[in-house]
């Protein structure tokens, strides 16, 4: 890890008792060790992805849902059930479909019969009760029952009948649509498009990855993935990555970034202010994932499209022109960092 200031190892006062600047960059190199050696792990059985997984990896240690854009076939289902297998979660999935009801989602009172006669309501909890949710093809469900995951992904508990439960710790989703099919599918509303930490955007694997991805399956028996790091890890990790210093060259890029891509300044449409929560969180995981105990200026401007592409969208002139939400990320990026 490289050498920080005394000033910055000042954030980490109150993360533990006795923790000084020392024991902080020690509990960073373990920790960040520890992911790396995850992130192999995961890497070993989803071929040609290393940026997925690293921002697959970076938006769970930043305690964020993510949403995985790719056509069938690019192992988003593989990844999902890899990533809970070597990180010890919990992991259920939901295939979302247009009959697909909230309760199906969140759980439902039943109301049974005591062999006394009386009658009384019983809460059975639904697949949302997990570590690592699964929300398969999410925009094939109707906007009702989309609506169901906004306060389990915001507030990590679901209310049924004006009865809170508390949703496991740690608690995250990952989505995924397909990119090409929209028959039949309900676009995500931006409430709920802005609670997703980042937009991965999963493509094609290289031709070397792709041969080594077709030995590895289909000729023997495949070993399944082994647990490396437990939940318990996890958390710690995602404490840690919440008191990395960031410096304040990369905050006032984060700002500069964030509220350029606003159609005026103090707009509440477009950009809202859950990219720059999002941009503090995900450099810091991506700091540790990669060895380094702060953030830098090249951490933004790498999570500057998987943070910024699902928070904006382009005005009629602007499609007209053929201008494309990569093609301004990249101004911004080149225009304000």
């Amino acid at each position: 890890m490289s050498t920080v200031s005394s000033v910055e190892t000042a954030q980490f006062k109150g993360f533990a008792p006795g923790l000084d600047g020392a024991n902080a960059e020690a509990l960073a190199d373990e920790l960040g060790a520890r992911f790396v050696a995850a992130r192999e792990a995961i890497s070993n059985f989803v071929f040609g992805q290393k940026t997925v997984v690293d921002q697959v990896l970076i938006t769970l240690l930043a305690g964020g849902n993510g949403l995985l854009i790719g056509v069938p076939g690019l192992a988003k289902t593989r990844l999902v059930d890899t990533m809970g297998t070597v990180l010890g979660l919990d992991t259920k999935r939901i295939q979302f479909t247009p009959d697909l009801m909230p309760g199906d989602i969140v759980g439902s009172e039943v109301l049974e019969e005591a062999d006394d006669g009386r009658r009384a309501f019983r809460f059975i909890k639904g697949p949302v009760f997990c570590q690592l949710l699964m929300a398969d093809e999410i925009n094939r469900a109707s906007p009702r029952t989309q609506s169901a995951l906004l306060q389990a992904m915001q507030e990590r508990f679901v209310t049924i009948a004006g009865q809170r439960y508390d949703l496991p710790r740690p608690f995250h989703v990952l989505a995924t649509q397909n990119p090409l099919e929209q028959e039949g599918t309900y676009p995500l509303p931006e409430a709920q498009l802005d609670r997703f930490l980042l937009q991965v955007d999963v493509g094609y694997p290289d031709r070397e990855a792709e041969q080594k991805m077709l030995m590895a399956t289909t000729v023997g028996d495949e070993r399944p993935p082994q647990r490396i790091i437990d939940p318990e890890t996890l958390m710690r990790a995602q404490a840690l990555v919440r008191r990395l210093p960031v410096g304040e060259k990369v905050v006032q890029a984060i700002l500069g970034l964030v509220r350029s891509g606003r159609p005026d300044d103090g707009a509440s449409e477009n950009v809202s202010p859950r990219a720059s929560q999002a941009f503090m969180l995900a450099i810091r995981a991506r700091a540790l994932l990669e060895g380094r105990f702060a953030p830098s200026i090249d951490d933004v401007i790498a999570l500057a499209h998987p943070i910024l592409r699902h928070r904006m969208a382009l005005n009629f002139s602007a499609r007209a022109e053929g201008a494309t939400i990569a093609q301004v990320i990249d101004g911004l990026c080149q225009a304000y960092i």
